[in-house]
């Protein structure tokens, strides 16, 4: 799948910096951003499912929770 993806405000000193690396590598400035990313991205791992949840539920361990069968029946008697 591709996208594309639209950078607003960068300052002038960066958009430099950016085409002289291109130009290093050479590539144009779009490859060479699209290669920064890529790099950038390319260790991050994506959490896991188990560790996503156990996140959630340390974010809401003290909040007040309201079994599901009870949210399914005040669901039901609502029609």
């Amino acid at each position: 799948m591709s996208g594309n993806l639209h950078v607003r405000n960068l300052d002038d000193e960066l958009i430099a910096r950016l085409k002289r690396r291109a130009a290093r590598h050479g590539r144009s400035t779009e490859a060479e951003h699209r290669e920064i990313l890529r790099q950038a991205l390319a260790h991050e791992e994506e959490p896991s499912f188990d560790k996503l949840a156990a996140e959630l539920r340390k974010l809401t361990k003290r909040r007040k929770q309201t079994p599901s069968e009870v949210l399914l029946r005040e669901g039901r008697e609502e029609r």
